[in-house]
């Protein structure tokens, strides 16, 4: 696993090239838009309980057949391993949104998850459906202008969307 910027080099090494001008712009672009990383993986976790919590009260009380008896989440330790599941998942976003790379939520968390959640028999939709109620409960957090610098986080917004909708397209 490498961050943006080992990558950038090592992909020029090679090549046997330097560095590009629009690389480097890219690259310089990412460490000015540090700071609202920072600020966007910060806020996600500090709220991650909540978010997690949130999303798995709504999920369950959209699908009840869930937690009912013999549902993939029935049972104190079913339901733990579920919510387990979806922190994972967010922390893993936050990796990404915080590098702006989504090697690492590949790599890590997403690659096999599909067919892990198929041998258990753990409904891969239902799951999409949590990821993606988390990925609105984010997004409305990080896009909180209370008590933040003002600036433009719209192309950020986007990018964490698309950390969310990456993870539910692979359990689905």
């Amino acid at each position: 696993m490498f961050d943006i910027f080992t990558r950038v080099v090592s992909q020029a090494d090679a090549r046997g090239e330097f560095i590009s001008t629009d690389k480097l712009d890219a690259l310089s672009k990412i460490v000015s838009d540090g700071n609202k990383r920072a600020d966007a993986v910060n806020r996600i976790t500090g709220s991650a309980s909540a978010i997690v919590t949130e999303a798995a009260r709504t999920l369950f009380a959209d699908q009840p057949q869930l937690i009912a008896p013999g549902g993939n989440a029935y049972t104190s330790r079913r339901m733990a391993a579920c919510l387990r599941d979806m922190e994972i998942i967010l922390r893993y976003v936050t990796y990404a949104i915080f590098t702006g790379d989504a090697s690492v939520l590949n790599d890590r968390c997403l690659n096999g998850l599909r067919e892990t959640y198929l041998a258990l028999g753990t409904p891969g939709a239902s799951v999409a459906v949590g990821v993606r109620m988390m990925g609105k409960a984010a997004q409305k957090i990080v896009g909180d202008s209370n008590g933040i610098t003002t600036g433009d986080c719209s192309t950020l917004l986007q990018e964490i969307n698309l950390y969310f909708e990456a993870a539910a397209a692979a359990v689905e």
